[in-house]
């Protein structure tokens, strides 16, 4: 991939690293409270070594060590244009609005020229102007709350540069109007658009194609590059231009990110969404699309029914038994393909077809071809499951929305590749001179096999650069040696027990963390009556607003699960105690994660211990990590799965964790608050 020409780069660039980060440097005349890391001086400079090498590099930065800015200035110096990618929008606007002014200020402290940087989301997140106005000709609102949230959305338009809606404060997460009115790819006819000059979309796009550091999170980069990846893509598909190199920033999520969006997703709402839009199209253009709607509606009947005979189950199953429910409801099936080419042949007999038109037949393809694979291919790389949700459609009924309503239930069928590994090499580490990724969490034994196995890396330089913090007089591990194996009977009461006592001492201030829902409102409900210090509840309220009550609350304790593991920040002695029921494998009945320890044992490997204790050590590092967030933090941390000190693979997490000193029984936990 190319990379645009770069400026002369500044003068406080062009020195050497030591300049920059060491003692007197750049940084600490920057910032009256900068402190000299040298694992960040080692950091930067393996960042710098692997772009003039034009090798990859994988590299573990400890908490606190300052990795955003060890990997910035190095990139700013590359002469390359470079993808950041981060792991959540949160992180986004972090590096943009706090790390880069940073770099700003301390680079050019007489303001007089700006770092070339941009962020981009994805097109949902930005308003599709053609939809706002025909929705103002053509109105399909239902209720008041959509009346009031459109006059406010078509007001913030007339002002708005960027067309996020994260600049609307006021607009709800689960706003159904927005979903009508974002970019989203389906409904979007490109170049013909009548808004195309004026597209936020265009905006963005064009914002990027100027900028040397371009800004992104995992989700966007990896639809991107899926797009890019389809047989029949166009030359402009997506919208990341080309670069010369990518960072990963929390880089230990990229696995999962990756087998998402290298999958197939076929449901129900799909099927609804296009009749929807087709529908949506007839009424703008006052077209006479009798036979149209016919179609359509035949469409939504015979989605409904197929929908309706797919083996029934809860959460996540695997579709096993394809050949045999094809056998049996090959009828149905055969029907839902005709009634989707039925739909297409209509819309390309419209006389003098709108835009929209050619994207709803491609769309009917797609679906035809994706159905087509979920249900009759055979790839040895690929493990086929369903997904039930439980209350969307009760929701969209509730609103107005009669979609789908003789079903409470939103279906999933997928098509997941059990294995990214090949897939990533291709795609991505030899197609680009240098990929760096970094976490704070990303080896096991102090080594990356695991990660590169996992995503595909090959000739890599590796780095880990210890905690700028000292763990051993910050914080104390305990793991009680009396407590049962997590499968007795026993072990949800004896874990709230536990929780119970070591909240008296740590007097609240702590995050519970649970590998399961079920556990986790076990012990929540055991202990509502018993503690003296407010409790929140995981679900309660969203993320963010938990999060604010708790640091706002004294002596408050979170109970939580998986969501609260990782990129969750409090700092200080609101948060003095983390504590962990149980180590975190993967749910073994989980369709892929059962798809991966099948096909790696088949491959003669251990599936136990080449990928669930690795996994699991990855995401326990993670939640341990919430605790000590910055030089003054001091904290306890328990675990109550004492396997790890009872069986031998549970040497493999004790050696992967920081060098917490241990507590060897609740006497040394007494002392350390005393």
């Amino acid at each position: 991939m190319s990379s645009t020409p770069q400026p002369v780069l500044p003068e406080a660039l062009q020195h050497s690293l030591h300049s920059f980060f060491g003692p007197g440097g750049l940084l600490s005349r920057a910032h009256p409270a900068y402190e000299f890391r040298r694992g960040q001086l080692q950091m930067a400079q393996a960042v710098e070594q692997a772009f003039q090498e034009k090798r990859h590099l994988i590299v573990e930065a400890g908490t606190g060590t300052g990795k955003t800015l060890a990997y910035l200035v190095p990139v700013l110096r590359s002469g390359k244009r470079v993808i950041i990618s981060t792991a959540t929008k949160a992180l986004q606007e972090q590096l943009f609005s706090k790390d880069v002014p940073f770099l700003e200020a301390a680079i050019f402290p007489q303001g007089d020229q700006r770092l070339r940087v941009c962020y981009m989301k994805g097109r949902n997140n930005y308003l599709c102007r053609k939809k706002l106005y025909d929705l103002a000709s053509q109105p399909i609102l239902t209720g008041l709350e959509e009346i009031e949230q459109y006059s406010v959305i078509q007001d913030w338009e007339k002002v708005t540069k960027t067309g996020d809606r994260a600049e609307l404060a006021s607009l709800p997460e689960t706003s159904r109007l927005w979903e009508k009115l974002d970019a989203r790819t389906e409904a979007c006819v490109g170049s013909k658009c009548s808004e195309f000059s004026r597209c936020f979309v265009t905006e963005m796009r064009r914002r990027a194609a100027e900028s040397d550091i371009i800004i992104v999170n995992h989700h966007l980069f990896f639809a991107d590059l899926a797009i890019k990846r389809a047989v029949d893509a166009a030359a402009d598909a997506g919208v990341l231009p080309d670069c010369g190199a990518v960072i990963f920033d929390e880089a230990h999520e990229l696995e999962d990110v990756a087998t998402s969006y290298f999958g197939i997703t076929i449901s129900n709402l799909r099927f609804e969404d296009l009749i929807r839009d087709v529908e949506t199209m007839l009424r703008q253009a006052k077209l006479d699309g009798r036979k149209i709607v016919m179609a359509a509606n035949r469409l939504r009947e015979r989605a409904g029914t197929f929908f309706s005979l797919l083996p029934a189950g809860n959460g996540r199953y695997e579709f096993s038994h394809r050949a045999a429910f094809l056998e049996e409801n090959g009828e149905a099936y055969l029907l839902l393909r005709r009634a989707l080419e039925h739909l297409k042949v209509e819309i390309q007999a419209l006389p003098h077809k709108p835009e929209e038109a050619h994207s709803f037949v491609r769309r009917v393809d797609e679906l035809s071809v994706q159905l087509s694979f979920v249900l009759e291919q055979e790839d040895r790389n690929t493990v086929f499951w369903i997904e039930r949700r439980g209350d969307s459609f009760r929701r969209r009924k509730k609103s107005g929305d009669d979609a789908f309503a003789s079903s409470s239930r939103m279906v999933f069928l997928q098509a997941t590749p059990i294995d990214v590994s090949q897939i990533l090499r291709q795609v991505l580490f030899q197609q680009l001179e240098t990929v760096v990724l970094t976490s704070a969490t990303l080896a096991v034994n102090n080594g990356y096999e695991y990660i590169k196995g996992r995503l595909g890396v090959e000739q890599a330089r590796e780095l880990v650069v210890p905690s700028h913090f000292d763990y051993a007089s910050q914080a104390l591990l305990w793991i009680p040696s009396d407590m049962p194996d997590p499968p007795a009977p026993d072990f949800a009461s004896q874990v709230a027990e536990k929780i119970g006592t070591v909240l008296e001492i740590t007097r609240g201030r702590a995050f519970c963390l649970f590998t399961s829902y079920a556990q986790m409102h076990q012990v929540y409900e055991r202990l509502l009556g018993q503690l003296d210090f407010p409790a929140l509840l995981q679900g309660q309220a969203p993320k963010n607003a938990l999060l604010e009550e708790f640091r706002s609350t004294p002596n408050c304790v979170l109970f939580a699960t998986s969501s609260f593991w990782q990129g969750v920040d409090v700092q200080g002695e609101q948060l003095s105690c983390v504590i962990i029921d149980r180590l975190p494998f993967a749910v073994p009945n989980d369709p892929v994660v059962a798809a991966r320890v099948r096909a790696i044992n088949a491959e003669g490997g251990n599936a136990f211990f080449d990928y669930q204790v690795p996994s699991a050590v990855i995401a326990l590092k993670q939640g341990f990590g919430r605790l000590i967030r910055s030089l003054q933090d001091r904290g306890l941390l328990v675990l109550l799965d004492n396997r790890v000190i009872k069986k031998q693979y549970g040497k493999v997490f004790l050696n992967s964790l920081p060098p917490y000193r241990r507590a060897k029984g609740l006497a040394e936990v007494i002392q350390f608050f005393e």
